[in-house]
């Protein structure tokens, strides 16, 4: 599905939901957030597979590692690499379209059993997919496209993701909860990436559908957040003043450079504009959530146990088996509940025993 397609498909599904009237907008936002809110304890993921297929050497594809998704992936891939006995070797693409499909070609080179394409659209890299399956190097994912497992197009065993509608829904809802149903909402995203584009109308679409206000829709790159945030931070303040209530970003890496300019404008750490993110739970988020600084929300999905997944689905294809089917949980993280699922140590990581989940699997 392209991108065209897939707005398409999103624009459908909004209208649909936009035509859906709440009885009670804070009653049903609020059970929704609180849904998400609670630790998170019961493992939901597979417990049948195909045992540990040996001696394979796989390759990590970063988009980013300075992006702390992305980061968190690459290192859950990592540690279950070492628990099933592969190796892993990790490229970096570094933010730019350049340096993603320069790592993709090292990665074909070094001719590995399998590669992880890690936070970025598989669409970019068009010709390297071609490349991949002419070899016959299994590929799976982490968000590199909107459809959730198999993407046969892109050649894609799995593409390996929470709900990104439900993040960008629990996301809205809190911010609305928060506003005591009269937000003035500033949306953050990146239309370079199309998962990036549905989730910021889906959130647009739910604080409208709940009675609340969107102020301005911006678009600006995921990339250059260090070098625009601080300007345009100070922009939106002239501009909206105190009708800037809260901030929906489609991800924390937004506010890692908004804070100084708050700060400047005389703001403290946990006045408006209150900044909530639909992912990914980046470890500088959790540490301004936890110190009340310019950050309260952030819908974190399980990076480590998704580098996991991605592990297994490698591992089922290698065997010829079908993907899991596993869809990982969210976590709305606040500093009410950041103590629990990981949060001493600044991620979303289920105390659901994914791990032995996964090497029982494994035979290990």
């Amino acid at each position: 599905m392209n991108r065209r397609q897939f707005l398409q498909a999103t624009t459908a599904v909004l209208v649909l939901c936009a035509g859906q009237a709440y009885a009670d907008p804070l009653a049903d936002a609020k059970a929704v957030v609180d849904k998400y809110a609670t630790p998170v304890t019961k493992w939901d993921g597979p417990t049948t597979g195909p045992k540990a297929q040996a001696g394979k050497t796989i390759v990590v594809l970063a988009g980013d590692l300075k992006n702390g998704g992305i980061l968190g992936v690459s290192n859950g891939v990592e540690e279950a690499a070492k628990a099933i006995g592969w190796e892993v070797k990790v490229l970096d693409g570094a933010g730019s379209i350049g340096g993603r499909t320069a790592a993709f070609g090292q990665a074909i080179a070094l001719q590995p059993a399998g590669i992880i394409i890690d936070g970025f659209d598989a669409v970019e890299q068009a010709p390297a997919l071609e490349q991949a399956k002419a070899a016959k190097i299994p590929l799976v994912a982490w968000h590199a496209g909107p459809t959730i497992g198999p993407d046969d197009k892109n050649g894609l065993f799995a593409n390996v993701s929470t709900d990104a509608m439900e993040v960008s829904k629990a996301a809205a809802d809190w911010a609305f909860v928060d506003a005591k149903g009269k937000p003035g909402v500033i949306i953050f995203t990146d239309s370079t990436y199309a998962i990036a584009i549905a989730k910021a109308d889906r959130m647009k679409q739910e604080i409208e559908r709940l009675g609340g206000k969107v102020l301005e829709y911006v678009d600006t790159p995921i990339a250059e957040t260090s070098q625009r945030m601080p300007q345009l931070t100070t922009s939106l303040l002239q501009k909206y003043g105190d009708s800037w209530t809260h901030s929906l970003a489609i991800n924390d890496l937004y506010f890692d450079f908004m804070g100084p300019s708050l700060a400047s404008a005389g703001k403290a750490g946990t006045d408006a504009p209150i900044n909530v993110a639909a992912g990914d739970g980046s470890q500088s988020a959790y540490e301004r959530i936890r110190a009340g600084q310019f950050q309260k929300v952030t819908v974190a999905e399980p990076l480590n146990l998704q580098g996991w997944q991605l592990v297994d689905e490698l591992n089922r294809a290698f065997a010829g088996e079908k993907w899991s089917g596993y869809l990982s949980p969210l976590h709305v993280v606040t500093a009410d509940n950041i103590q629990s699922d990981g949060g001493p140590k600044n991620t979303f990581d289920p105390d659901n025993g994914y791990r032995d989940e996964y090497k029982k699997i494994w035979g290990k």
